[in-house]
């Protein structure tokens, strides 16, 4: 059996994860930072610390429990691009390297995109696209961005910009309206869920417009629609829906923005767990011709599975 260990440590979530490379298959542990109530985030100082309490509780039990592992992967940025950094990264980041030393096997690094698209590729049981090109979405808190994936050296995806918000990110304003409305932080799955229960569609809101400028989009006029609405008294459900159709209809005009290339497209980001954008966006790439590649909310949310399936990827290639 070969183990393959991934470590995430990304802004709200700690996660570990073996990949056994013979039975194909993923362990993964993982637990969600403390974010005080009625707060939208948390300060990276923080983040740093609660990283170091929960990977001390997460890693040891997962090695315990499992055999030895061949090699180590970590993110270590949110991008691979050049000013890409968050704190926070940097906890997995020393274990990690820490792991390997003491382990005496190899240490790869990676971002924290590139696990969200292995991971994605992996849930959707699609790991024949890693190292093909295609198209990619990472949704998240931190991330609204379009993708051409592609093999670069041993990289099987290597990501290069195409589009992006040019302000708000879709997980923010999913927290904003759902903090609004008084659900719990991080909102996305309470949001989705008061959203099930309007009985709105996308054509019910004549005024859900995006702006786009080329392939990127803005998102920072949802919270102010989604606060007018409420202001006029109109029920949570229908102003939860309003929320996820304006993020939908915005990665609809970044779908629009991708070349031509009838290309795979791949969504990723804990976004991208939501099953109403999964719905709606499966018909509007089914609309257009476009293969659109979903995973399973487990591998679309913060995780470090992919990174652990990278761990593996390159381990074999440098053999």
């Amino acid at each position: 059996m070969s183990l393959f260990l991934g470590i995430d440590t990304s802004n709200y979530t700690t996660s570990v994860a073996l990949y056994d490379a013979t039975e194909k298959k993923v362990i993964q542990s993982r637990r969600l930072l403390p974010v005080k109530e009625g707060e939208r985030g948390i300060r990276q100082s923080d983040a740093v610390f609660h990283h170091t309490q929960q990977l001390r509780e997460l890693l040891p039990k997962l090695l315990a429990e499992n055999g030895s592992v061949s090699a180590v992967a970590v993110s270590v940025s949110p991008r691979r691009a050049e000013g890409s950094y968050m704190p926070c990264f940097t906890v997995g980041h020393t274990v990690a390297a820490s792991v390997a030393a003491a382990l005496s096997v190899p240490l790869y690094e990676v971002s924290h995109q590139e696990g969200h698209i292995a991971a994605a590729l992996f849930g959707a049981g699609r790991t024949d696209l890693l190292g093909r090109d295609c198209f990619a979405f990472h949704v998240s808190g931190g991330t609204t961005e379009s993708l051409r994936v592609r093999q670069e050296g041993d990289n099987p995806v290597s990501a290069t910009l195409i589009g992006s918000s040019t302000d708000l990110k879709a997980g923010q304003a999913i927290d904003r309206v759902g903090l609004m409305l008084g659900l719990r932080f991080p909102c996305g799955p309470e949001l989705e869920k008061l959203a099930r229960e309007s009985a709105k569609t996308k054509k019910d809101f004549p005024e859900l417009k995006v702006s786009m400028n080329g392939a990127d989009c803005s998102l920072s006029g949802i919270e102010n629609k989604c606060r007018d609405m409420q202001n006029r008294g109109e029920p949570a459900c229908d102003i939860a829906m309003f929320c996820l159709c304006s993020i939908e209809k915005a990665v609809e005009g970044m779908l629009k923005a991708l070349p031509d290339e009838k290309l795979p497209v791949v969504f990723s980001g804990g976004v991208m767990s939501d099953m109403i954008l999964q719905e709606q966006l499966g018909q509007f790439c089914l609309s257009t011709g476009r293969e659109a590649v979903f995973t399973k909310p487990e591998f679309s949310s913060d995780n470090a599975a992919g990174v652990a399936i990278l761990a593996s990827i390159y381990g074999e290639s440098n053999d």
